[in-house]
């Protein structure tokens, strides 16, 4: 397990690949809550945009995720539910926070996972925009 990458994976490096092509700039590997030690994958901070591409394995893949088998199959079993559990919790404490969090699974296509996020960033911006330029004495 200490061989396993924490970040710059490979299918995370495609969709900020893919990101970039479209104009967009980012941070990586952001905590996006001061006080809280988890890290995200690709922030946008002036949008308030949180984006995790989760591996299929290690955070149970309804799609791909096969159980282990043999004499450590608790041992999977237990970490897959921790990894899904601290899952739910990033997601709760970052929304709760005021961030949209997008989640993604590594095996989705790079482009259209870059697609929908450039288009929650578009959104974003385009909200924030109109607030600013509403006048507070009207």
């Amino acid at each position: 397990m200490s061989n396993t990458r924490g970040r710059d994976t490979s299918p995370e490096m495609a969709v900020r690949r893919a990101l970039h092509r479209m104009g967009l700039r980012y941070r990586v590997n952001y905590r996006p809550v001061p006080g809280v030690r988890r890290t995200v994958d690709i922030v946008f901070t002036k949008q308030r945009i949180a984006v995790l591409i989760d591996g299929c394995f290690w955070h149970g893949c309804p799609e791909h995720y096969r159980p282990a088998t043999g004499s450590r199959s608790r041992f999977w079993a237990d970490k897959i539910e921790g990894n899904q559990r601290r899952d739910r919790e990033s997601s709760e404490v970052f929304s709760s926070a005021g961030w949209l969090v997008l989640r993604f699974w590594e095996h989705e296509d790079p482009v259209t996972v870059a697609n929908r996020i450039s288009s929650a960033v578009h959104e974003a911006t385009h909200r924030t925009t109109s607030l600013a330029s509403v006048s507070p004495h009207t």
